[in-house]
């Protein structure tokens, strides 16, 4: 058996595949053993062309916003297809992961909440607030909240969205999750949205619900910890943003019990 903080530990990861294996590596290196479950599929958009016809106007925006590091991924790369990034248009991100995302992508100067990571955080930040006249673009997934595009309307901006991808429930068969929970073999969840956990829900079925409500789960956020609470989940740890703050508040509550 591995030796460190998580040693043995079964703990699931439920987002997206692209994204997991971060903290698959961080669960691994405490002595864990991470459980790849995705509960949310990143698929190319419906529509792809309005996001493309869009990215054709990019010179007539001031600011463009990314929502997550999947909307930097898709959209920089969409939008570095067959022009160059307008010159004067400023890039913002809603966190830290998503910031790391476009620098990689060779964007400097990212504006970006240094500690929270969703859109309140994003629209108290001071280049936000006075917005009289310009032009926002919005890169996103199709559908999600529409809290962050109000905001910015109230305060003067004009904005428009780049839906460019879609978030989907895998067709995955949950059996041998379930004997190995059955088993005693799982130990914490990983899950990073609502919509993964009402995924998850519906992926597990019953039997499967009903183990995961007896399991701790840890979220990066209030939000999400709301909907788990809902959902009938009895023990959640919230995180904050970050693999590292992750596996630390995981490492934590197992040195307690």
């Amino acid at each position: 058996m591995s030796s460190g903080p998580l040693s043995g530990r079964g703990i699931v990861i439920t987002r997206p595949r692209e994204h997991a294996l971060a903290l698959a590596e961080r669960i691994s290196a405490a002595g864990g053993d991470p459980v790849l479950f995705p509960t949310i599929e990143i698929l190319p958009a419906e529509n792809p062309a309005a996001a493309e016809n869009l990215i054709a106007r990019l010179a007539e925006f001031q600011l463009a916003i990314f929502v997550s590091p999947t909307a930097a991924i898709r959209g920089c790369g969409m939008a570095g297809a067959n022009r160059a990034w307008p010159s004067g248009l400023r890039v913002a991100a809603v966190g830290a992961g998503t910031a790391q995302a476009l620098e990689e992508r060779g964007f400097h100067a990212v504006i970006a909440p240094a500690d929270e990571a969703d859109s309140e955080a994003l629209a108290a930040l001071p280049e936000l607030q006075d917005l009289r006249g310009r032009s926002v673009v919005i890169f996103r997934g199709q559908g999600g909240r529409e809290w962050l595009r109000a905001r910015l309307e109230a305060r003067g901006a004009r904005v428009e969205y780049a839906e460019c991808y879609r978030r989907a429930r895998p067709d995955a068969d949950a059996g041998g999750l379930l004997a190995r929970w059955q088993g005693g073999g799982i130990e914490a969840v990983s899950i990073t949205s609502a919509e993964g956990l009402a995924n998850f829900l519906e992926m597990l079925g019953p039997t499967g619900a009903g183990y995961l409500r007896a399991t701790p789960v840890f979220v990066p956020h209030p939000r999400i910890a709301i909907a788990a609470e809902r959902a009938g989940v009895r023990r959640i740890i919230v995180t904050g943003r970050g693999d590292d703050q992750t596996v630390a508040e995981m490492a934590d509550f197992f040195a307690k019990v």
